[in-house]
């Protein structure tokens, strides 16, 4: 297995600068299930601030493209279910992807609730005003 840094998904996902666009896609290539790529919780979750923050992506179009990520059998993402459930929760609403993340990690963890001080969050991610 070899890792993935964010930048090296960002230059893949977003084509962005062509000669490390064509490095990137060159090395997706040479993965397979048997020698694949591993993706950190990490490195979606920046590559989700840089797609909406830095490039200011549409959310339909950051979820899609992160989602995509989980059905490549050449590649193994940490936590993949949590990622696949804060992923959902993000494209049907207006909470930032890092909240949808802590609250599907905190589920997937057996907690009863996470509180939070963000309207947003509490709202659209599933977490629970604390005051």
């Amino acid at each position: 297995m070899i890792g993935i840094d964010t930048n090296v998904l960002v230059r893949f996902l977003l084509k962005d600068d062509p000669e490390q666009h064509r490095a990137a896609t060159a090395f997706f290539r040479s993965l397979s299930s048997s020698q694949p790529g591993w993706i950190s919780v990490a490195s979606v979750l920046e590559t989700a601030w840089v797609m909406k923050s830095v490039r200011k992506l549409d959310r339909a179009i950051v979820a899609t493209m992160l989602s995509s990520l989980l059905t490549v059998d050449a590649l193994v993402v940490e936590q993949a279910d949590i990622l696949g459930e804060a992923l959902r929760h993000y494209r049907s609403s207006k909470a930032d992807f890092a909240d949808c993340l802590t609250a599907a990690a905190a589920r997937s963890a057996g907690c009863s609730k996470t509180v939070t001080f963000d309207q947003i969050a509490a709202r659209d991610a599933g977490m629970e005003l604390l005051a």
